[in-house]
């Protein structure tokens, strides 16, 4: 586990199974119509309740870019951030939607006085960004975006090659 400061905004990069962190949100990285039916979103779904889905569904439909937060449900963590990287399930995304994504989850959280949130790599399941492309756009908006609210952004590799990569992009973006 590393952690690296930004202003007040801490950075650290863990090898977990976002779902089971006790955290204040976790983000769901979405599609456009906020349909949780497969990837993480589903089993976020399965994991933290219907009630979940069926609050995200009252925003929809939210363009990439932009971010709602719902209810965490059973989850251990209290808010879901749901960041649309895509506009319908199973479509390839360009590299830029996880930047997007990003940027509209650092915004969501400051305005909702969220302090800590854990996010996946973006894009990267059934959007089909590599998870170097995705870890180098989401750490550069994080790099870019200037909070004084944020305390702690948590990002979450679930596999090997994901937090390695998380780590070596943090590494060359944000050296300590």
């Amino acid at each position: 586990m590393n952690n690296l400061s930004i202003g007040i905004m801490k950075v650290e990069v863990v090898q977990e199974d976002i779902t089971q962190l006790d955290v204040e949100a976790i983000v769901n990285p979405a599609n456009s119509g906020l349909v949780m039916g497969g990837g993480l979103a589903g089993i976020i779904k399965k994991k933290g309740g219907t009630e979940i889905e069926e609050e995200a569904q009252e925003h929809a439909p939210v363009d990439v870019g932009e971010a709602v937060i719902t209810t965490g449900g059973d989850l251990p963590a209290k808010y879901v951030i749901h960041a649309p990287t895509m506009e319908s399930p199973t479509k390839n995304v360009p590299t830029e939607n996880a930047g997007r994504a990003m940027r509209g989850i650092l915004e969501c959280v400051g305005e909702n006085g969220v302090k800590e949130v854990a996010v996946p790599g973006l894009g990267t399941g059934v959007g089909g960004v590599s998870a170097g492309d995705a870890a180098e756009a989401m750490l550069q908006e994080i790099k870019d975006f200037k909070s004084d609210k944020i305390e702690k952004i948590i990002l979450v590799g679930y596999g090997k090659e994901l937090f390695g990569t998380f780590k070596e992009a943090e590494e060359r973006i944000m050296p300590q």
